[in-house]
């Protein structure tokens, strides 16, 4: 194992990077259809909220490895596109399911007073939206999107059947040249797991920092009511 490990470290770090640009592509445009989706799912449209319940179903229903060959099949029969890209779009939709439902969850979780004090205000439904709701709404939503990010790198190991040479098309072509499988697979999952480690560490610090942030704002509230006593 560890002679694999320092072998081919130099084609194992690119098939790196490659799945890392995979997996940040795919997950900002999976938070754009996600976010889209979570507005559909609270919206007072029938219609909308058909559409996002429909497109939620099929894709919490099916298979990741089926939704990849049907839109890669299916996109280059209309447009042709690279494994990468075809890769990255379904890797989007798949995640924007679920990254939908946690921001739909966020959301609801905000108090419903703090939009009627807005309106109360002046403000517009998406002013109040976007300068009340959203911003507590995404700070309570970084713990289980940390969690989609983490799956959504690991999930990015099925476009290698597209033909994607990442992490793990990568690992499958060097096991199939070297014959040491097992061997092989142990050096891919270690690099799996240390970008999964990187991941967790980001998110935690993230979501300590702005803990500490609301801390501060809340004890520096409570000390100028004192103050004003």
């Amino acid at each position: 194992m560890f002679d694999i490990l320092l072998s081919s470290y130099p084609m194992f770090l690119e098939a790196t990077f490659l799945t890392l640009r995979l997996t940040a592509i795919s997950l900002i445009m999976g938070c754009g259809v996600g976010l889209l989706i979570a507005f559909f799912r609270i919206s007072h449209s029938k219609a909308l909220q058909t559409i996002a319940h429909v497109y939620i179903t099929v894709i919490r229903g099916t298979p990741l490895i089926v939704q990849i060959m049907v839109l890669y099949f299916g996109i280059t029969e209309i447009v042709t596109l690279s494994s990468f890209w075809a890769g990255a779009f379904a890797l989007a939709i798949h995640n924007g399911a679920y990254i939908a439902e946690i921001f739909r969850g966020s959301i609801q979780s905000i108090d419903r007073g703090q939009m009627e004090a807005a309106k109360s205000l002046g403000m517009s439904y998406p002013l109040a939206m976007r300068r009340i709701i959203l911003p507590q709404a995404f700070k309570r939503a970084i713990p289980p999107l940390g969690n989609q990010f983490i799956i959504g790198l690991k999930d990015s190991s099925l476009v290698a059947y597209v033909g994607m040479q990442e992490l793990w098309g990568t690992g499958l072509g060097e096991a199939a040249s070297n014959y040491r499988q097992l061997d092989t697979y142990l050096v891919v999952g270690l690099y799996y797991l240390v970008l999964v480690l990187i991941f967790t560490y980001v998110v935690n610090r993230l979501e300590n920092r702005l803990n500490t942030g609301a801390a501060k704002k809340k004890s520096k509230g409570y000390d100028s009511a004192s103050q004003s006593v």
